[in-house]
């Protein structure tokens, strides 16, 4: 049996999407014969304090369905003091500086970027040692940075943060890029280098779709997920107007918004808002089946960047009204996925939230039934694992 191994920032029990795709992929390599290790920090993502199980060690190993685990010490935190997340994301970086220098490590490693300084001393150590590296992008850091102004342009660590982005594309032997919009950029810089697109397809296990059709209620427009800057749930909820139709939204989730947008819903009842807070993944499936439509937002159009969230509610049989601009707009549109607001346009937004306010109930069942099939068939990760491996990136 061949091993792997995967170094990630994030993994479960971690909620998010980072999370939840490092994991997928581990297990399907597993089921495809590979004796998968995982090194990722102590769990914290994403309140930024040690999960109880984790706290006062410096050091874990478990087994996770036949995955090995070995977390590593972290100083969490998820400040907004640029300093202290800097310290954060040291302190695991050098941990893992010394395990790679000092354990012994498989021919093959996947290297999750972002985090640029992870994946820089990742693949540094690794180069030296001539391992087989797969950088798996699944943002364009500091492209990204920028955009969201976690940096400014053309500053210090701007300019550290380039030096890292091409050293781990230039030195990394296969790139895995999540959207064709990551690897066109990173051939503009290295035209040569082997890339192959991967998306964030997930594996719910659900082979077959049920209907879930309640007569004489609202639509249940959702959001599930992190309640972040780059998210931009709390500004949704103050522009979109619901006020007289027969729609209701409902949020699942927590991060750095979760306060104001609490406050904000309590403070507004007439707008048919209603939070739930944070679920168990498996709870949170579950619940989704009595909800109609999925709202996937982005505060602003990213270049690269693919909401892992089209796929894993298609996989659901959910319809998506996607907010976010870029390469999502085209996946959803080209797969009759749902509907498309135009990102940041908040008048667009209302007026397709009015349109859909006016669907039947049995209609969007209809959706869901076509959804989930185009999923099934298009979006399918064991397809996807399969190909890689056949063209020997793993």
């Amino acid at each position: 049996m061949e091993e792997i191994l995967i170094i990630s920032n994030y993994y479960p029990p971690e909620k998010g999407a980072a999370a939840n795709r490092i994991e997928q992929l581990a297990l399907k390599l597993d089921q495809n014969n590979y004796k998968v290790t995982v090194i990722c920090p102590l769990a914290n993502y994403p309140k930024g304090v040690l999960f109880p199980e984790y706290k006062g060690k410096f050091f874990a190993k478990e087994m996770m369905q036949n995955i090995t685990v070995k977390r590593l010490w972290i100083y969490p935190s998820n400040s907004k003091n640029i300093f202290v997340r800097i310290v954060s994301i040291m302190s695991f970086s050098i941990g893992l500086f010394f395990y790679l220098v000092f354990k012994k490590t498989p021919k093959k490693v996947i290297v999750q970027s972002p985090p640029l300084l992870v994946s820089f001393i990742s693949v540094l150590v690794l180069s030296l040692k001539r391992k087989k590296i797969i950088l798996n992008v699944s943002d364009l850091w500091p492209l990204a940075a920028i955009k969201l102004n976690a940096l400014s342009s053309d500053s210090f660590s701007h300019k550290v943060s380039l030096f890292l982005e091409r050293f781990i594309y230039k030195n990394s032997t296969l790139i895995l890029g999540q959207s064709n919009e990551i690897i066109a950029h990173i051939l503009s810089l290295y035209p040569g280098k082997r890339s192959h697109l991967y998306r964030n397809f997930p594996d719910h296990k659900i082979e077959s779709f049920e209907l879930n059709l309640i007569d004489n209620q609202p639509i249940k427009l959702f959001y599930a997920g992190l309640l972040g800057v780059a998210q931009g749930v709390l500004e949704v909820c103050e522009k979109m107007d619901l006020e007289n139709l027969n729609l209701e939204f409902h949020i699942f989730g927590d991060g750095a918004e979760k306060l104001q947008i609490e406050s904000y819903i309590k403070d507004n009842p007439k707008k048919n808002i209603v939070f739930h807070g944070m679920l168990e993944r498996n709870e949170l499936i579950s619940k989704l089946a009595a909800f109609d439509i999925a709202l996937v937002p982005l505060k602003m159009r990213i270049y690269g960047s693919v909401p892992s969230k089209i796929f894993e509610y298609s996989a659901l049989g959910i319809p998506i009204l996607y907010f976010g601009g870029g390469e999502g707009e085209t996946i959803v549109s080209n797969n009759n996925l749902g509907w498309v607001a135009e990102v940041t346009n908040f008048q667009h937004l209302n007026a397709t939230i009015i349109e859909i306010s006016k669907i039947d109930k049995e209609q969007i069942q209809i959706m869901k039934q076509q959804i989930f099939e185009n999923a099934k068939n298009n979006f399918n990760l064991d397809f996807q694992i399969k190909e890689l491996i056949e063209k020997e990136f793993f």
